[in-house]
């Protein structure tokens, strides 16, 4: 048999969580986000090997821009991502002509890379990020 008091503090229990469940989120709840860190930019005319730059989530984003295209339609940017500790080509990530811009999402394994732009009759812009996780916070009282 159990001691009487164990049901008061079963419905005492019961009572206090329904509570919080009608209130919405619980008072510290944690919301996963994305930040991004700028690993580099580059610009210039013509080709060009960037600096090595670090990522330790390999989950990257590349927003490029060209702009100042000489001859109409004579343009063209190509960014291909490398290794940097073997040097070797492991994507293109841009193949673009003309004016234009847009952003290129990359996934690869955490490592040192570079980017080799390859860039004819235009201005180029390029600006490295990485996807880094994290947890937006709400303490009780935000809103």
């Amino acid at each position: 048999m159990r001691p009487r008091w164990s049901n008061s503090l079963l419905i005492v229990t019961l009572a206090g969580s329904v509570a919080a469940s009608c209130r919405g989120e619980p008072p510290h709840a944690r919301t996963p986000i994305v930040i991004w860190r700028t690993l580099g930019s580059w610009s210039g005319r013509g080709s060009t090997q960037t600096d090595a730059f670090i990522s330790d989530t390999g989950s990257l984003r590349l927003r490029w821009e060209t702009r100042n295209e000489t001859t109409p339609g004579t343009g063209m940017l190509r960014v291909t991502l490398h290794s940097d500790v073997s040097g070797r080509p492991l994507l293109l990530a841009v193949d673009a002509r003309g004016v234009g811009h847009d952003i290129a999402y990359v996934s690869e394994d955490p490592r040192p890379f570079f980017l080799a732009v390859e860039s004819a009759n235009l201005d180029w812009s390029i600006e490295a990020e990485e996807a880094v996780p994290a947890t937006r916070g709400s303490a009780k009282g935000d809103r």
